[in-house]
C-alpha cells in the first residue's frame, strides 16, 4: 500500500501569501546551495502583495501555485496570477491581445508565471534540486495548463525563466520567445579603472567624462544598504518614482508601502544610491542584491543633471560589484544605450501557452520570425560592444 509521501503529489492554487508558510515557500524559491535571487522570495512577492502594488485592486489576481506530496509537504511553487490587462510585465503581448480581440475573441483574463513589475530573469517553477526535479517543474507548469483551462483563460505566460526552465517546455503546448537585455560582466576586475582598461579608448574618455561631469556638480552620492536606510530615504525616494515614472510611464506601479515593506524585510538585499545636493535629496536609485547579481530596478530625480542617470544606475552599480564581486550587473529592461557602457546582449526567455489551436499556430508563426530577428540583432550588438579588440588601443 503506498504511503501518503508516495501518492501522487496534488496542486492547491493560494489566493494570498499569507497562506503558505515562508520557510517552506524559500526553500524551493531560494534552496540552500543554489543561487539566491531576491525576487522570488516570500519577503519581496509577498511585500508586493501587501502594499496593494501587485494585488486585485491593481489587477493582479493572485492564483499561486503549491505542488504538495500526499503528507502536505511543499515539492513546488510558482508565482502566478490572473490579469485583466498587460500592464507592469515587461514582455510584450499587446498586439496579440488586439489581433485576438479583432477576431472575436477575449484575450483576458489570462495567467501571468512572473514577478510583477520585474524584468529580471530568474526560476519560475520553484522546484528544490534533487532527484525528481524536472518532473515537478513539468508537473507544476502542468498545473498551470489546467488552471487556465478551469479559468476558461485565454493563454498562459512564463516570463523571464532560466534556460533550463525553458528548455523543458516544449511545443505545441508551449511557445518560446527570446528577447535581449544589457547586462554587466565582472570578468574579475580589482577596481572601476581596470574595467576602463578594457574598453576601446575613445569609450574609455567617454565614461571618464561623463564621471568627471556629474563630480563637478557637487552632488554627494551614497551607496545605503542595511539599517542605513531609513524610512526618510523612502520618503525621498517615492518623490523621485513617482515624479520621473509618472513622466515616463503615466502610472507608477509600486506605492508607497511597498518600499516600507521591502526596506523592513529585505534591507541586507538591498543597494539604495542615494544623491543629494546642498542637503537635499535629489535623485535615486534601487538595486536588489542576489548571490550572482546587483539587479538595478528603478531610478528617479527631481532635478536633471547631465548623466546622473548613467552614474547612479550604471557606474555606481559597477562600483558595487566590483567591491562586492558579484558575477553581473543587470539593469533591467531596454536600453541598447547601455552597450556603450560596457553593457553586454543577453538573451531573456519567456514561454507561452495559447488554448486555441488556430491562434496558437499564429502566434507560433510570429514568434519562430521573431526568435530569428532577436538571434540577428544579437550578433549585430555583440559585434559593436565597447570593448578593445585584439591589438586595439
Amino acid at each position: 500500500m503506498a504511503t501518503p509521501e508516495a501518492a501522487t503529489p496534488v496542486i492547491r492554487v493560494l489566493r494570498t501569501f499569507s497562506d503558505i508558510d515562508q520557510a517552506a515557500w524559500d526553500g524551493c524559491a531560494n534552496p540552500p546551495g543554489e543561487a539566491f535571487n531576491p525576487f522570488v522570495s516570500h519577503a519581496f512577492l509577498s511585500s508586493l502583495e501587501e502594499s496593494g502594488s501587485a494585488a486585485p485592486e491593481a489587477g493582479w489576481y493572485p492564483q499561486h501555485l503549491v505542488l504538495e506530496a500526499g503528507d502536505g509537504s511543499v515539492l513546488g511553487a510558482a508565482p502566478c496570477y490572473a490579469k485583466s490587462n498587460s500592464q507592469g510585465e515587461y514582455v510584450f503581448d499587446h498586439g496579440w491581445a488586439e489581433a485576438w480581440h479583432r477576431a472575436g475573441g477575449h484575450y483576458y483574463p489570462k495567467l501571468q508565471i512572473s514577478v510583477p513589475f520585474t524584468p529580471a530573469t530568474g526560476p519560475r517553477l520553484l522546484v528544490p534540486p534533487g532527484p525528481g526535479r524536472a518532473t515537478r517543474r513539468l508537473q507544476l507548469a502542468a498545473g498551470v495548463i489546467e488552471l487556465t483551462r478551469r479559468m476558461e483563460a485565454s493563454s498562459a505566460h512564463i516570463t523571464f525563466l532560466e534556460e533550463d526552465e525553458a528548455r523543458l517546455l516544449q511545443a505545441p503546448q508551449w511557445l518560446a520567445r527570446l528577447d535581449t537585455q544589457f547586462h554587466w560582466l565582472n570578468l574579475g576586475y580589482d577596481s572601476f579603472d581596470a574595467f576602463l582598461s578594457s574598453l576601446a579608448s575613445r569609450k574609455r574618455k567617454m565614461i571618464r567624462k561623463e564621471r568627471a561631469k556629474v563630480a563637478e556638480e557637487g552632488l554627494t552620492i551614497q551607496q545605503l544598504t542595511g539599517a542605513d536606510i531609513t524610512e526618510a530615504h523612502w520618503d525621498a525616494f517615492f518623490d523621485f518614482y513617482m515624479d520621473t515614472g509618472g513622466r515616463k510611464w503615466g502610472r507608477p506601479y509600486l506605492t508607497r508601502k511597498f518600499f516600507s515593506l521591502v526596506g523592513e524585510r529585505m534591507a541586507n538585499h538591498i543597494l539604495l544610491v542615494m544623491v543629494t545636493r546642498a542637503g537635499r535629496p535629489i535623485a535615486g536609485a534601487l538595486n536588489f542584491i542576489g548571490s550572482e547579481a546587483l539587479y538595478g530596478r528603478n531610478w528617479g530625480a527631481v532635478e536633471h543633471h547631465d548623466f546622473l542617470h548613467f552614474e547612479a544606475c550604471y557606474y555606481q552599480a559597477i562600483d558595487y560589484a566590483i567591491a562586492h564581486r558579484l558575477p553581473r550587473v543587470e539593469a533591467g529592461a531596454q536600453g541598447p544605450h547601455k552597450l556603450a557602457r560596457g553593457y553586454q546582449p543577453v538573451a531573456t526567455r519567456s514561454a507561452h501557452h495559447i488554448v486555441d489551436p488556430g491562434f496558437a499556430r499564429a502566434v507560433a508563426d510570429y514568434l519562430a520570425r521573431e526568435r530569428r530577428a532577436v538571434g540577428e540583432d544579437q550578433l549585430y550588438l555583440g559585434e559593436h560592444t565597447p570593448f578593445r579588440h585584439e591589438g586595439g588601443s
